[in-house]
């Protein structure tokens, strides 16, 4: 078991915040999992989205923070779907559930660009306050594997495990993302088959974000300087598409900072959160 894992802070997230599974849509089996902590009274939650390797209690320490300082904080861990389109409607659903209006999102990795095309799906009736990406991307095309996406689903476990283990640094540097690391390992080792390929479909399967539908949204960028599984030429991209967006930047963390520089990653939501 991994350090994190075996933390009195984790263990104080799952016994405290209770984890609930939400049917959006029986036909097609579509089935949210959420944690939902803080005021319920709070209209326009924060809303975090995981990567492809982790579920989202890899958020619990932003989760326990601001849920302490007053903020409705929900993470949510997705059906399996395979498009980007499905995944909107879905998302879309589980909001109407919940019945929230506006809501703020953050998002990791896919988590990032799902939050981006999410937000463009609702491009004319606004659903999304704000955003706040971290290691984010706005091409697919990125990965390579717009072409291979498609046979993901009728791959073996161990293949697409290994994929996404391919884009860890195989030597971190310094104990806390060393302990990242290894807490996303563990999750990813317990991730059924047909989950991991979902989300690697909609990884890897062709997609761009159109940023002039997110003009009116208010953007974070959030990266590290340090390795991580994204190129350089991710960041500048994103920068390019959202030239106005405030920047966090943090000196390290790895592809997981929320975990590994919690304290800092805190901060920035919250000064994000601020004008709102």
């Amino acid at each position: 078991m991994s350090a994190l894992r075996k933390s009195q802070e984790y263990s104080s997230f799952r016994s405290t915040v209770s984890r609930k599974k939400i049917t959006v849509d029986s036909v097609r089996d579509e089935i949210w999992s959420v944690y939902d902590a803080g005021p319920r009274s709070v209209r326009c939650p924060l809303i975090f989205l995981p990567p492809v390797s982790s579920y989202s209690d890899i958020f619990y320490q932003q989760i326990l923070y601001l849920a302490s300082m007053g903020y409705r904080v929900i993470a949510v861990d997705y059906p399996v779907v395979w498009t980007h389109d499905d995944w909107c409607e879905s998302f879309r659903k589980l909001l109407d559930v919940l019945q929230l209006d506006r809501v703020h999102l953050f998002g990791s990795s896919l988590g990032g660009f799902l939050a981006m095309k999410f937000a463009e799906y609702t491009s004319i009736n606004q659903r999304v306050q704000s955003l706040v990406v971290c290691n984010g991307f706005v091409d697919t095309a990125l990965f390579e594997r717009s072409r291979s996406a498609s046979a993901f689903w009728a791959m073996p476990s161990f293949l697409l495990k290994k994929w996404v283990l391919s884009h860890l640094p195989s030597a971190a540097t310094g104990r806390s993302i060393a302990d990242s690391i290894d807490f996303v390992v563990e999750q990813l080792e317990s991730m059924p088959r047909n989950e991991l390929a979902a989300r690697l479909t909609l990884n890897c399967q062709a997609g761009y974000v159109e940023p002039q539908k997110l003009a009116p949204v208010i953007t974070t960028l959030m990266d590290v300087f340090d390795e991580s599984a994204l190129s350089s030429r991710a960041k500048e991209e994103m920068y390019k598409c959202f030239p106005d967006a405030k920047r966090a930047h943090l000196k390290q963390g790895g592809n997981f900072p929320y975990l590994s520089f919690c304290a800092e990653v805190n901060v920035y939501i919250q000064i994000h959160l601020k004008e709102f």
